[in-house]
């Protein structure tokens, strides 16, 4: 078994995922990401995007190949372990907001600070300050079924970078935003990690959330391709995503 580069912070080698059905997700996908970059993984619906960032974070257990974070063997680690790396070291973006229910939007927001420890009232200042960056601190005392949709996602947005995760998996984030509304989110949410030297892994269908970050890794039915060619998503697609998800 061969260590990664001491420069990155995540390295996969040789990643094949097959469903339990039998359909394949990832042939032979490999990559490094440095520490402080923002990856794309670019590719259309069905290329193996989601099911690499949940295997590079841990949520899938590699069945072949290997996974690294700082030297560390992900692919070795048992289910409690890699729970505990998730909590302590990793963010994740759903592109639909998973929030609690029963929580309003600064305590969800500030659960998983509390959750590492951070006594209530840190926690409580951290996520204001990121509700407020994110443009709902006005709404941080709403809970979910009081909030749009693209509230919502803000405020999962800022429960991914309120504990400053050393990687953050950022799945589609802005899928549920207007045109206008991503372009501000993705900035918040890239230029909040190039301050705070976060690295991001960040999977996307669109060309214009593609070209924000460092370097795009292109997907192709589960492997790597030398390019992919993106369509920009359009304002109508924005909405109909919004509908759809309410």
């Amino acid at each position: 078994m061969e260590a990664p580069p001491d420069n990155d912070v995540l390295w996969a080698r040789s990643l094949h995922f097959t469903y339990d059905d039998g359909s394949p997700a990832l042939g032979g996908v490999s990559l490094g990401v440095r520490e402080g970059e923002i990856v794309a993984v670019s590719g259309p619906r069905g290329s193996g995007k989601t099911t690499l960032l949940r295997c590079l974070s841990g949520l899938l257990p590699v069945r072949r190949g290997e996974v690294w974070f700082n030297s560390t063997p992900v692919h070795t680690m048992g289910a409690l372990t890699r729970e505990r790396l998730r909590r302590d070291r990793f963010g994740w973006i759903d592109p639909a907001p998973l929030l609690v229910p029963e929580l309003n939007a600064w305590e969800n927001t500030a659960l998983p600070l509390m959750l590492r420890g951070t006594s209530r009232r840190r926690a409580k200042n951290a996520a204001l300050e990121w509700l407020e960056r994110l443009d709902v601190g006005e709404r941080s005392r709403r809970h979910p079924r009081e909030l749009r949709q693209a509230e919502r996602q803000r405020v999962a947005i800022a429960r991914a970078l309120a504990p400053a995760p050393t990687v953050l998996f950022a799945d589609e984030p802005t899928a549920p935003l207007h045109r206008a509304d991503r372009a501000q989110v993705l900035r918040t949410l890239t230029t909040a990690a190039r301050t705070h030297g976060i690295t991001v892994v960040l999977a996307t269908h669109d060309a214009e959330t593609a070209a924000l970050a460092d370097r795009t890794v292109a997907l192709l039915d589960g492997r790597r391709v030398t390019t992919v060619h993106l369509p920009p998503v359009t304002e109508s697609e924005g909405r109909a995503a919004c509908s759809l998800s309410v």
